[in-house]
């Protein structure tokens, strides 16, 4: 196999504390690796610029300005973390290079991985996923909720290795495949996991984060969280359909011992208060599954409605 021309894509929101530093050190990860033979010398950064409100853009253009490795695209406004590394993705297939890589722009993930992607991708691997140690520079509330989501995915059929977020390598030829994808909100992590590239996993440690705060919070990953589940798996639907069977077949439980106590017992079923417990716990059943449903016709609606997944502003090549 030939020495592959590697592009990096890196999303960023509101980063202008820490783009500096990360193009400085992906930088230097692109000359460890092309004097080591392993890229080519015209790999290149990419950043997606996710409608930043700060000066994100503006070093970024800066940075180009300076050196024609570090290009990049503004969104006209904020569509999302998923969003931004699929136009990074599309980006970079347009530009050309053999292989791509995403990484977050605060570099928690450890850039210097990258090496062990790029040998994995010479051994013949089309996907490359980072798995980080441990969760020990998250919260105790994050790491139970990325647990639950990890063994919920998996649980509804979505092969996604714990620990995996969006830090892995991907084929040009991944990229050919994925461009036959034209869902509007295309889940990564269930995609590159669920079409069966040949892939490889590499571990690393998670760092610090140098600046600022993660633009992650509990909606934006209760989101991601939903929008993956309905993506990949009719499980929940299914599950509608049991819980209501089994509604039916308790109601008629009830209703038999109700019919057995008066005609053998004399007995008259008057107790009020388990009345209200099973009606306020059965229409709270109902309520949860009608939102099920909604989740799966509202990713419907945005389906069939076919808006782009993003709006470019500017390109830097």
């Amino acid at each position: 196999m030939n020495i592959p021309r590697l592009a990096i894509i890196v999303p960023c929101y509101n980063e202008e504390l820490c783009i500096m530093s990360t193009a400085t050190r992906l930088l230097q990860v692109l000359e460890h690796l092309v004097k080591h033979n392993k890229i080519k010398r015209d790999s290149y950064i990419y950043f997606i610029d996710d409608g930043s409100k700060d000066r994100t853009w503006d070093i970024i253009e800066d940075l180009h300005s300076k050196n024609r490795l570090v290009k990049g695209q503004r969104f006209v406004k904020n569509f999302g973390n998923q969003k931004a590394i699929i136009a990074g993705l599309e980006a970079v297939k347009k530009i050309g290079c053999d292989c791509v890589v995403s990484i977050d722009a605060d570099l928690q993930q450890d850039e210097w991985a990258i090496e062990k992607f790029v040998d994995k991708y010479m051994q013949g691997f089309d996907v490359v996923s980072g798995i980080r140690n441990n969760r020990k520079t998250d919260s105790f509330f994050k790491r139970i909720t990325a647990l639950m989501f990890y063994k919920t995915m998996n649980l509804l059929g979505a092969n996604i290795p714990v620990n995996h977020s969006d830090y892995r390598l991907v084929s040009s030829h991944a990229l050919d495949v994925m461009a036959q994808f034209n869902e509007r909100a295309l889940f990564l992590r269930g995609f590159f996991n669920d079409v069966g590239f040949k892939t490889a996993y590499v571990n690393f440690d998670v760092k610090p984060r140098m600046a600022g705060k993660s633009k992650f919070n509990f909606m934006s990953l209760t989101t991601l969280a939903l929008n993956g589940i309905t993506s990949y798996s009719i499980v929940p639907l299914r599950l509608v359909s049991v819980i209501g069977f089994f509604m039916t077949f308790v109601s008629f439980v009830v209703g038999l011992i109700a019919i057995i106590n008066k005609v053998f017992y004399n007995q008259a079923q008057h107790d009020w208060m388990t009345s209200l417990i099973l009606s306020c716990f059965f229409s709270g059943l109902q309520l949860f599954c009608l939102g099920m449903i909604g989740e799966y016709v509202g990713q419907i609606y945005r389906e069939v409605k076919g808006r782009p997944r993003y709006i470019i502003d500017r390109e830097l090549k």
